[in-house]
């Protein structure tokens, strides 16, 4: 078990370490993600019904749009600096390659989250202390990473790889977008733990897919 967490870590550390240096993820999103918010506070009438209503997608479009712009840099910059033939090359299994640049992206794309979400409840008068937005937050950002990850390593070898990602990506993750859309408009308006815990074992459930066929998917893409 050590040997298969320990590349794991360190393909995880690396691209933490490259992303603290360059800033190449984090920026573009989290400036894609408050531009996106912050447009869409300014179109639509803040009124409580309004907000509980299209809040929830503006949300997720921002994170979902966001995120794609710093998934295509994740193989992007590791074949545009030749790391990625030594990746291939390391005597490590190819799920470690791909676990280990899916915690890569899931990090990258919580800490925009994070610190994107108070300016959201802050233009959509909302409050701040929604726990129950935790956990959908959580599995959602997982899901979107493993999904991410495997098609940021097809769309890398392509010529526009920029185009075909996004064309790749959202048709497969869209039942998860709209999973956690309607997660986030039941802790919005409030509308009590019955339906969250419905929406909640649904994104656990797309997660759990998600973990078991990207990997396998991601050993025989990455080999072409």
């Amino acid at each position: 078990m050590a040997s298969f967490f320990r590349p794991v870590a360190a393909v995880l550390w690396k691209d933490t370490l490259l992303e603290l240096r360059t800033k190449d993820t984090i920026v573009p999103v989290l400036t894609f993600a408050l531009l996106a918010i912050v447009v869409f506070s300014f179109a639509i009438e803040p009124t409580p019904p309004m907000v509980a209503l299209v809040a929830p997608g503006i949300l997720w479009i921002a994170f979902a749009f966001g995120g794609v712009l710093g998934l295509t840099r994740s193989f992007a910059l590791e074949k545009d600096a030749g790391n990625l033939r030594a990746l291939m090359l390391a005597p490590i299994g190819r799920d470690a390659v791909f676990f280990g640049k899916m915690l890569g992206n899931f990090v990258f794309m919580l800490v925009v989250e994070l610190m994107a979400f108070p300016a959201f409840v802050v233009l959509f008068d909302l409050p701040i202390a929604m726990a129950g937005f935790i956990p959908v937050a959580l599995l959602a950002t997982l899901g979107v990473a493993a999904v991410g990850t495997l098609f940021s390593a097809m769309a890398v070898n392509t010529r526009s790889r920029e185009v075909m990602l996004p064309l790749l990506f959202l048709p497969a993750a869209l039942p998860l977008i709209v999973a956690a859309v309607e997660a986030t408009g039941v802790v919005i308006g409030g509308s009590g733990a019955g339906g969250l815990v419905q929406w909640l074992t649904l994104l656990a459930v797309f997660d759990a897919v998600f973990l078991v066929v990207c990997p396998i998917a991601f050993t025989l893409v990455i080999e072409e």
